[in-house]
């Protein structure tokens, strides 16, 4: 559900059911600003909700070459360059969310989760040409019964891992067979009682977080079916939807996520392993615009060039005022010079 429907339907059952009413108040903990250096350019499908998750990958050559994939969720997958502009656009359909792993020498490989036949879900998969900055397709692969929601990829000892998360709340994991024959062989399966979409796995252990878009993030260890409610929604923290999740890891065990708190247009940061309340922000309005409403986002870490020199974070614009919906890009360093100060305002003398 988008964040302007849901706070109207908010308003609506206040002012109808006034003292009785049983809905959390919305006073989130304050967000410090930071602003966009760059933007992507407006997907092609117009007036709709359309944009819906990117991916990063970094050129270690060439930080400036780097690319982001994104999704139009009711046309097809965009690729981009460091500049906004559009290098390649596959029309394939209604693709959701996507993800992407550099595997070194066996290239890197795009997938996104294909909610074409909302029965059947799909794993759709691409090799992206670095040089060229394109997309060659695979194929696709079943992805789970029931229509495809969220995806994200794990490398693990035996080959590459997908999370296919479809609207229900089911979580398929599958090993990915990327031969002369495409093949999804499943691994394990898990459940949340509730619409879900958003999820992140932690490279170094296999941890795996999942946002359970009106309850919070969801942890899964290595291997579990049975997963633990880290961060719940809050109306503090994090205001429902839980959209787009990334993870920046530190160490062995430390690092950042971050996740979508699209109720109120901000994004929440929390402080690994214990999943402490770390900050939030929000996109604000200046050179390329605020941020509103957003699904997807990522974050690599790494010099992605001068205005971007120790990370990048993008994330999907549901409100871009007269255009079609874009992605619009952070310096991670920014977004990290803002939060330095922050803390819970409970925890405040």
């Amino acid at each position: 559900m988008r964040a302007v429907t849901k706070a109207a339907l908010i308003v609506t059952l206040a002012g109808a059911l006034g003292a009785c009413s049983t809905t959390p108040p919305i006073n989130s903990w304050p967000a410090a600003p930071v602003f966009a250096k760059g933007e992507t350019v407006p997907v092609g499908t117009g007036n709709a909700d359309a944009a819906d998750d990117p991916a990063i990958w970094r050129n270690p050559a060439n930080p400036e070459g780097s690319l982001i994939i994104g999704t139009d969720k009711k046309a097809g997958l965009y690729v981009y360059g460091m500049d906004g502009q559009v290098r390649d656009f596959h029309p394939d359909g209604r693709l959701n969310n996507v993800d992407l792993k550099d595997m070194g020498a066996k290239g890197v490989i795009v997938a996104a989760s294909d909610r074409n036949d909302v029965l059947a879900a799909q794993i759709r998969l691409y090799r992206l040409d670095t040089t060229a900055g394109k997309l060659v397709p695979l194929g696709a692969v079943p992805g789970g019964t029931g229509e495809g929601y969220g995806i994200c990829l794990l490398e693990r000892a035996d080959g590459l891992h997908a999370f296919s998360v479809l609207k229900d709340g089911t979580i398929e994991e599958f090993r990915l067979e990327l031969g002369a024959a495409l093949a999804s062989v499943s691994v394990r399966t898990m459940k949340l009682p509730t619409q879900t979409e958003g999820c992140v796995a932690d490279p170094r252990d296999g941890t795996l977080y999942v946002g359970e878009e009106d309850v919070g993030i969801w942890r899964f260890t290595a291997g579990a079916t049975q997963g633990e409610l880290v961060a719940k929604v809050d109306n503090l923290q994090l205001v429902a939807d839980v959209e787009g999740l990334a993870i920046l890891p530190q160490g062995e065990k430390g690092g950042w996520l971050v996740a979508s708190s699209q109720g109120d247009n901000t994004y929440a940061v929390y402080r690994l392993p214990g999943m402490e309340p770390a900050g939030r922000f929000r996109i604000a309005k200046g050179a390329f615009g605020s941020t509103e409403e957003t699904d997807g986002i990522d974050l690599q870490a790494g010099d992605f060039g001068p205005n971007y020199p120790n990370g990048l974070f993008v994330a999907q614009d549901g409100s871009n005022g007269a255009r079609a919906q874009n992605f619009k890009l952070v310096s991670w360093a920014e977004i990290e010079k803002a939060l330095e100060t922050w803390t819970p305002p409970a925890a405040k003398p």
